[in-house]
Formats: structure tokens, sequence, C-alpha cells
């Protein structure tokens, strides 16, 4: 394993830095339309499938929830029935997600569930053979980020994390302004999103009918069930279970993934990290061997880029340049009337990045791109370079904040450095739910 891990890492930044191709071998060649499969079928998932179903044809859903897959099901078969130049109706509804992975007519999967099963269904649908798009964080803890790397590039997959502002224009430009030098040397960056999850303490409620608990709950630890956790019905809001950490990330895996998504894209750390997490003021701070520091606010405009000679902020659908104390462009959304967003971000761009040497992977549309690169079998633009590193960065603001103690960390190895942290926050227990 640490042989393995060593060979992997000494090519990752090539991996990342150029298109990936994988032997013609193994190449796929798609005679129809690629199959898909969803493991999670709550509200974000209910959206994938939403940008999917009519670009590949969906074949089965899984859900814990009676309720939700049936629904899932339904919903699908529908949009079939009513739009038959696209797909075939008959999607399949399954309980248990191993018995959609071990359908050989199934090509990828879309995970949707929450952030404490991703890396077990990711591992096994890798395994397995299946191309997997997962929502973001990519992970509940560090040991699974690093093993998932790996187990892509042992089974060569294709992979695509829910880091979907990087298929945003405004976020892209952004990135390009500050890797071209345009606002000069970085400093540093402020990324906005709220804080870290709790221990749960939540009481027990009376058993939603239809559901599984103990499947719910999968490797976390048995407790009671509440409504919070897993609500009742098709629900429309997105559930609190990020909040508490035996299933969740908090804030800082929820916008926080987000958001050093693209600190780590404008600061052109895709293949690497920060080396430390520590509070300066108050204020989790990761810091990069450059030098450059990443702090957590909790008001700003998303993402904030602190240059020599300028700053750039990005936010969805908010954008704004300032060169030498003067605004070059801004969208800042409210009661602007005369611009929008795209002027503004094209204004930037046509007047900065006309000759740039740097230019950034172009993704018009995060869905169509991994469906691409399924065919092609190059590196989706929020590959598991990508979205591994970016959530280790969250989750090592996320220990910074359990353990309260400054944080080194050797990103070209993946471990703690120079005596900090403790092996054991790497991972967590799993709890054997077979038996439940």
């Amino acid at each position: 394993m640490e042989t393995n891990r060593r060979n992997f890492i000494k090519t990752a930044a090539i991996l990342t830095a150029v298109p990936y191709i994988l032997p013609s071998c193994l190449t796929s060649k798609y005679a129809g339309p690629i199959r898909m499969g969803f493991i999670g079928m709550g509200i974000q998932s209910r959206y994938l499938l939403s940008k999917f179903v009519s670009e590949a044809q969906v074949l089965a859903v899984c859900d814990v929830d009676t309720t939700r897959r049936t629904n899932g099901q339904k919903w699908t078969d529908k949009y079939y029935n009513d739009n038959p130049h696209k797909g075939t109706a008959g999607c399949q509804a399954y309980e248990d997600y191993r018995e959609l992975l071990d359908r050989d007519d199934i090509d990828a999967v879309c995970i949707a569930t929450p952030d404490h099963w991703h890396s077990t269904i990711i591992l096994l649908a890798l395994e397995k053979g299946k191309d997997v798009y997962c929502e973001k964080p990519l992970t509940h803890n560090i040991q699974e980020a690093i093993d998932i790397m790996e187990s892509v590039e042992k089974y060569q997959r294709v992979l695509q994390t829910g880091s979907m502002q990087r298929s945003a224009k405004e976020f892209r430009v952004a990135c390009e302004l500050v890797q071209n030098g345009c606002i000069g040397k970085i400093d540093h960056v402020e990324a906005v999103f709220s804080g870290p999850p709790a221990p749960c303490d939540l009481p027990e409620e009376e058993m939603e009918p239809g559901l599984n608990w103990n499947r719910w709950l999968g490797p976390a630890p048995m407790r009671p069930y509440n409504s919070i956790l897993s609500p009742r019905g098709i629900n429309n809001h997105f559930p609190a279970w990020r909040n508490y950490r035996e299933y969740g990330t908090g804030g800082v895996g929820d916008w926080g993934a987000h958001h050093l998504d693209i600190a780590q894209w404008g600061l052109g750390m895709d293949d690497s990290g920060p080396v430390e997490a520590y509070f300066n003021n108050g204020e989790a701070t990761l810091k990069y061997a450059n030098g450059i520091t990443v702090i957590r606010k909790e008001d700003g405009f998303g993402v904030h880029f602190f240059g020599s000679d300028g700053e750039v902020l990005v936010n969805r659908g908010t954008f704004k340049m300032i060169v030498k104390g003067e605004t070059i462009a801004a969208y800042t959304g409210g009661d602007t009337k005369d611009t929008n967003c795209n002027a503004e971000v094209r204004k930037a761009e046509e007047l900065y990045l006309k000759d740039a040497k740097i230019k950034l992977y172009n993704s018009p549309s995060h869905y169509a791109d991994f469906l691409d690169c399924m065919k092609t079998r190059k590196k989706p633009i929020a590959n598991e370079q990508v979205g591994g590193r970016t959530v280790i960065c969250c989750h090592l603001l996320n220990q910074l904040y359990y353990h309260n103690e400054p944080i080194k960390w050797d990103p070209a190895k993946l471990c703690f450095a120079e005596g900090t942290g403790n092996p054991a926050w790497l991972t967590r227990d799993y709890r054997d739910w077979t038996k439940g």
C-alpha cells in the first residue's frame, strides 16, 4: 500500500496537468447512451437525476427509504414515457446499493447519500468497474480521500466530484486572472462558509415508516431515529444530517468544499495542498508552502483573492475585480440593472486574459463533462485528485476545530508532519451494519 501510494503521488502532478487518457484496451466505446444508476434519492439526487436523465439512460435508483426510492423510480419512468426518444421506461428500485452495483449493464453511478456513506459506495463501485459521479464533499475523512484517489488509479475509472462551481464561467475566469498574475503576487485568500459539525445529540423519535434505519446509519454508530437526520416523505429541503459529525462535515464540508475548491484552483494547488492549519486571531487558517494563507470567514463575498496589485472576488452569479485601487469590473447583484455577471466577467476577460499564458479547463456543463470524459477516458474537471485534495483541506480545518491545536500537513506524502496530529484523526471507527 505505501509503495503504491508513493508511486501514485509521483505521477499525480503529471496526471492533473495534462489530459489523462487510458490505454486503448481500457477505453470504453458506447454504442448507445451511457447507462446510469442513482444511489441516494433525496433532494440533491432528484436535481442530479433531472440533469442526467436526458443524456443517459437511467436504469436503476436506490434508497433505504421506500417512499424516496419509489418516487425516483416513478419519476424516471414517467420522464421516459413522456420522452420516448430519450430512453426507455423500466427503472428498477433497490434498497441495497450492492444489488445495483452488481448489475453488469450499469456503466456509472451517481452518489448523493449523506457524507458518511460516500467512500464505502464509491470504493465498491470502482472495484465493480463503474465510473462515479459523487456529490461533494467527496469523503467523510482524510483516509477515505486517499483511498479513493488510489482506487481510481488502480481500477482506471473516471470520477467526477460535484464541485460544480468549476463549471461556471465566473469562477474559471476569476482563477485565470489570479493564476496569470493579473492582480500581482497573491498574499492571502478569504473564503466564506460556516463552521464544523457537532456530535449528534438528537432525541429519539418514532421511526419513519418504510425506512431501513440500520442501513441509513450504515458505518456510522447506532443511535435512535430522528427525523432531522432522515425527514419523512419527499422532503424539499436539505436535511440537517450534515451538521452532525457522525454523518456530515458541517458547513466546512458543505460550502467550504465549494469555496476551498476555488481557492485551490486559483492558487494552482490542485495537485498539492496546504502545509499547516492553525488559528490566527481566532480565525481558522490554512497555510501553503509558498506562504499564502486561506482564511475562513463568517461573512464576505464567497472567495476573495488579495494580491499585491489588486483583488478578485467571486461567488455564484457575482464577480468583482479591482486593480491598483480601480474597479475594473463589478456585479454584486441587488438592484444593479445596467449590467450582469456575465457582462462584467467578459469585461475583465477581454481586458486581462486575451493573450493569457494560462488557460484553465473550460467545462460549460459539470454533468456533460462527466459523460464526455466517460467516453474519452480523460480526467474530468473535478476529478478524484481535485475532489480528494479539496476535501482534505476541509478535514484539516475540521480537525483543527475538534482538537484546537495546530496541524502540520505533508501534501506530497498525504500525512501529518513534524509530530503534529494523530493518525486516529485520519479516519473513524466503522460499524458493521450488515449484522444489524
